[in-house]
């Protein structure tokens, strides 16, 4: 499962109506459930498609702390590693199959694409919203723990007491958007290591 947690003014919602105006068309087609702060859209092959395989994704979008945490399960290849293979196995009896079998040929390596396409639908919708992986303007403030007043994320020193922020100053993973603080090494979200 890959998660990436996204920045900004943005909803599961909005992700959610991108992805099903995406995907709703062709040989695939999309389900939404549950709430809007906790949504669940499945994008799947339709049954009985003129051609290709089948195969289905679930994509998770819950609504976090000024933003949204967007969860893609591993992808059900269903039928399509049966398609190619009776593709393969046509071709190699009589090259000329093949003709007859490109356009499941060319569905089954569209569906083999599909998380990738997700991912790219996911971060236009965001992209357009103005959101990213980095911190929110909101979450940029860093609040002193002596008076409480709102500093910039990066100062060295409270504006207002002096008192030192130290190491209370967030940053994100580049990977995955998860809030991580200064001294931590890796992602505790990804694993990635930080720089």
């Amino acid at each position: 499962m890959e998660r990436r947690i996204f920045h900004g003014n943005i909803t599961p919602e909005s992700i959610a109506r991108a992805l099903a105006g995406t995907f709703q068309r062709g040989n695939l087609r999309t389900q939404l459930l549950g709430e809007d702060e906790d949504l669940i859209v499945q994008i799947s092959s339709r049954p009985g498609a003129s051609s290709g395989g089948q195969t289905a994704v679930t994509i998770h979008l819950k609504k976090v702390e000024d933003g949204v945490l967007v969860e893609i399960g591993e992808q059900s290849w269903l039928g399509v590693a049966a398609s190619i293979g009776s593709t393969a196995i046509s071709t190699l009896f009589n090259p000329w199959n093949l003709i007859g079998r490109l356009d499941d040929l060319a569905q089954d390596i569209e569906n083999i694409q599909l998380i990738d396409k997700v991912w790219q639908t996911i971060t236009k919708t965001v992209r357009t919203a103005g959101a990213s992986m980095q911190l929110s303007e909101r979450l940029l403030r860093l609040t002193c723990t002596y008076c409480g007043t709102a500093n910039q994320v990066g100062e060295g020193n409270c504006i207002a007491c002096g008192a030192p922020l130290g190491k209370d100053q967030p940053r994100t993973c580049p990977k995955c958007g998860f809030v991580v603080l200064h001294d931590e090494r890796k992602c505790p979200s990804c694993e990635q290591p930080l720089a």
